[in-house]
């Protein structure tokens, strides 16, 4: 193959696509079992959300291979890509690689965060979209960012009772940033919809989760806006404070990272050689970021000198977008602090945050409590620890992904 792209979203689809177009023969590796990712995630027989029905259309049309249920393990001494396909291990060389892992959910413990249905408020949208049933069911929503309207605007249209949305942002940033939305009439229109989509729930800025109870379910949640404090009943509770990128991968060739993500420069290089990266991996953005760098990135691994115009510009248009989405939605000190000695950090390990006094990094809570050291092989707790802590981030090592013995087996044979 000429080109390997890691991740069908919309930033892997996108260069996949473009490279494709351009005369590249291109493998496209996903996790799931079908192209799209998280968020263009759909049930089965469901039409595609009307933004990716164009980009799927021309994946099915173009040449481009899809590699479905399949991960990237390893990277052998060689260069060469260890896939998971998953039943056997494979090696694959490719000339150039674009990453487009994506992200994951941010999750700050809290006392009772670990009870059963308690979830991201992506992880509830993902649910959703996977057949579960909330009809008449109490459901909560709480955290931080726009992820938080699609999913409430989901949750009632799935027959849920939402009883309320509460958003950790004070009002006058968020009013500050909706003012500032006149400069993009369509996402003011598009947020505008999917408020009617709940306009019967209350919609609380300033308010955050302190703590969750319950028995062998969550029972109640108990919010505060910084002056007072109450209690809601629920059958369901979804919090989510955001994205974190995955950039494990780019980690483990030897790419530079920064807060933000994978560093790029203006072709989505990385600092690896023949490794580009596009998507949120480099850079919490949104869709239409990611197909613009997606696009860009799919141009340059098929060697194109001149980068497309329009995609160039939506790239710079897009980013500076998403620094305000950024600063409107920082989050407060306050949903840092809210685990006690007694709160599971690490689920994985059962690792509880009174443990970690006097641990310093990443390093010193494996050896010290095993902390990172599960089956998540620390993408939950690592990313918690090192917002609330300051931690820089872990040591990668292969694998990225749990792999099956008897594909182990079968490799050494």
């Amino acid at each position: 193959m000429d080109l390997l792209v890691v991740g069908a979203g919309p930033a892997g689809i996108a260069a996949a696509v473009s490279a494709a177009e351009l005369g590249a023969r291109v493998v496209l590796v996903d996790q799931g079992t079908a192209a799209g990712g998280q968020i263009w995630r759909r049930r089965a027989g469901e039409a595609a959300p009307r933004a990716a029905r164009s980009w799927l259309e021309r994946l099915e049309r173009s040449s481009v291979r899809v590699a479905s249920g399949g991960e990237i393990v390893d990277v052998d001494d060689g260069g060469g890509f260890v896939l998971s396909a998953p039943a056997e291990l494979i090696t694959v060389r490719p000339a150039a690689t674009v990453i487009a892992t994506g992200a994951r959910e941010l999750f700050l413990p809290f006392p009772g965060w670990t009870l059963p249905n308690v979830v991201g408020a992506g992880g509830l949208q993902a649910l959703l979209k996977g057949g579960l049933d909330v009809r008449g069911r109490r459901v909560v929503l709480a955290g931080s960012g726009p992820l938080l309207l699609p999913v409430a605007a989901t949750v009632t249209r799935a027959g849920a009772r939402l009883a309320i949305v509460a958003e950790q942002a004070p009002a006058s940033a968020l009013g500050a940033f909706t003012r500032s939305l006149w400069r993009s009439p369509r996402r003011l229109v598009a947020a505008g919809v999917l408020r009617a989509g709940f306009l019967g729930t209350r919609y609380a800025a300033g308010t955050w989760v302190v703590r969750a109870d319950g028995d062998d379910r969550v029972r109640e949640v108990t919010f505060t806006d910084g002056s007072r404090s109450w209690r809601e009943a629920c059958d369901y509770l979804a919090v989510g404070y955001g994205l974190v990128p995955n950039t494990e991968l780019a980690r483990l060739l030897g790419a530079a990272t920064g807060a933000s993500g994978i560093l790029v420069d203006d072709r989505q290089a990385t600092t690896a050689p023949g490794v580009f990266a596009a998507g949120e991996c480099a850079g919490i953005g949104g869709a239409p970021l990611a197909i613009a760098e997606g696009i860009i990135a799919g141009t340059a691994a098929a060697g194109v000198a001149e980068l497309p115009r329009s995609a160039v510009a939506a790239r710079a248009r897009e980013r500076r977008f998403a620094a305000r989405l950024a600063s409107a939605f920082a989050l407060r000190d306050e949903v840092y602090r809210l685990a006690d000695d007694e709160t599971v950090v690490c689920r994985c390990e059962d690792v509880r945050a009174g443990e970690l006094g006097g641990v310093h990094d990443p390093r010193e809570a494996r050896l010290h409590a095993r902390a990172g050291m599960g089956a998540c092989q620390g993408r939950v707790c690592g990313a918690a620890l090192a917002a609330a802590r300051g931690w820089s981030e872990g040591a990668v090592r292969p694998p990225l992904f749990p792999i099956p013995v008897s594909a182990l087996i079968a490799r050494a044979d």
